[in-house]
C-alpha cells in the first residue's frame, strides 16, 4: 500500500475574507455542503439547529443581495446536490436519500433507509456523478467504527453498501479514468485520504490506497473538493482546538505535496469547501461551524458559523454534475 506523505516545502498562505454569516441564528451550528445552484446563488445545508437539535435546513445563498432563503427540513441532511431543475434537490438526511422540492418542501423517498450502526448513525457527506450518488455515513458520538459507505445507483434505484468500518465519513471526489470509477474519500478521526476502484456493475471497491496521510497536522480534514485539473485537492480541516486560525490545503493526488494554504481568520472549524464561478473567475468558499462551542469559545472566535472567500489562479472550473429530473420523479 503506497502512502503520500505530505512534502515539506514553504507554501505561503492566503487570508480568505468572510463572505456572510447567519449571526447569531443556529445556522452557523454546523453549516457544510456549499453547491453552485444558479449564477450567484449557492446551496448550502446547515445539518442541526443547535447542539440538541435532530432537524436542520436546506438553504441557497445570493451572493449579489446576500440574501439567504431557508427550508427547515423535518431531520438532518448531510448534503443536498440541485438536479437538472434547479428547484429540486437530491438530499441525504438521516438515513435514507430524498428528493426535495425547494419552493414547497414536498419531498420523495429515493432509497431505503442505510443499514450500518442502527439510530446511531445518520447520512453525513456525499457526491454525485453521472451513475447515482456516492455517500457516507457517520456515528452520531464519532466513536465507533460503525458507519457505512454506499452507492445509489441511478437506472435501478439499487441501494449498495460499500463499507461498514467508517466513522465519520466526509469529503469525496469521483473521476472517471477510461471505464472505470476512482474515489477518493476521507474518514475523518483516520486524517488521510484513500482513493478506491469501483466496480459499478458489482457495487464493489477495490482495496483502499492512502495518497494523503496527514495524520501530524492538528486539525481533522473535512470537506474536500478536486481542483479543475483533477490533479490536486483542497480540504477544509476541522480543527476543535484552541489555534490562532482555521485552515484549507491543497494537495497534490499524484505526490502528495502541499501546495497551498488559506487561512480562516476566527473560525477554526472549517467543514467544507466550494470552487466555483463567479464574474468570470474562480471563487474559493469555505462553510465553517460553532459546533460544540462553549460561549466563551464563541467570543475568542467570533467568525465561527461564517462563509468565507478567497480568489484563486484557476482560469475555470466544471459545474458539478446534475442527475436528470426526469430520471428521479
Amino acid at each position: 500500500m503506497k502512502e503520500n506523505i505530505p512534502m515539506c516545502e514553504v507554501v505561503h498562505p492566503q487570508s480568505m475574507e468572510r463572505l456572510w454569516s447567519p449571526g447569531q441564528s443556529d445556522l452557523g451550528y454546523l453549516p457544510e455542503g456549499p453547491v453552485s445552484v444558479l449564477p450567484g446563488i449557492f446551496s448550502w445545508v446547515s445539518i442541526q439547529h443547535g447542539e440538541r437539535s435532530e432537524c436542520g435546513s436546506l438553504n441557497r445563498l445570493n451572493v449579489e443581495s446576500m440574501e439567504n432563503e431557508t427550508l427547515k427540513l423535518s431531520g438532518r441532511p448531510g448534503f443536498a446536490f440541485p438536479t437538472t431543475d434547479p428547484d429540486y434537490f437530491i438530499v441525504g438526511m438521516e438515513r435514507c436519500l430524498q428528493l426535495i422540492h425547494f419552493p414547497t418542501g414536498t419531498s420523495q423517498v429515493l432509497s431505503e433507509e442505510i443499514s450500518c450502526g442502527g439510530r446511531g448513525t445518520i447520512i453525513n457527506d456525499g457526491m454525485v456523478f453521472p451513475e447515482g450518488v456516492i455517500f457516507g455515513a457517520k456515528d452520531l458520538k464519532i466513536q465507533k467504527a460503525i458507519a457505512g459507505l454506499y452507492f445509489w445507483r441511478l437506472k435501478d434505484r439499487q441501494l449498495w453498501q460499500l463499507r461498514k468500518d467508517q466513522i465519520c465519513s466526509n469529503g469525496k471526489v469521483i473521476q472517471k479514468e477510461g471505464q472505470q470509477w476512482n474515489i477518493w474519500d476521507i474518514d475523518s478521526p483516520t486524517k488521510q485520504v484513500v482513493r478506491y476502484r469501483f466496480d459499478i456493475q458489482k457495487g464493489q471497491l477495490s482495496e483502499s490506497e492512502v495518497v494523503l496521510d496527514l495524520r501530524k497536522l492538528e486539525g481533522f480534514p473535512d470537506g474536500m473538493v478536486s481542483t479543475p485539473d483533477g490533479q490536486s485537492v483542497i480540504i477544509a480541516f476541522y480543527n476543535p482546538h484552541e489555534v490562532s486560525h482555521g485552515e484549507v490545503r491543497q494537495y497534490s493526488l499524484v505526490t502528495g505535496q502541499h501546495q497551498a494554504t488559506w487561512k480562516v481568520p476566527g473560525a477554526p472549524q472549517v467543514t467544507c469547501p466550494l470552487l466555483w464561478n463567479y464574474r468570470k473567475k474562480v471563487q474559493l468558499i469555505v462553510t465553517t461551524a460553532t459546533e460544540n462551542m462553549s460561549p466563551e469559545k464563541r467570543k475568542r472566535y467570533p467568525e465561527s458559523g461564517s462563509f468565507f472567500v478567497s480568489q484563486t489562479k484557476f482560469d475555470s472550473c466544471d459545474q458539478p454534475h446534475r442527475l436528470d429530473i426526469n430520471d428521479l420523479h
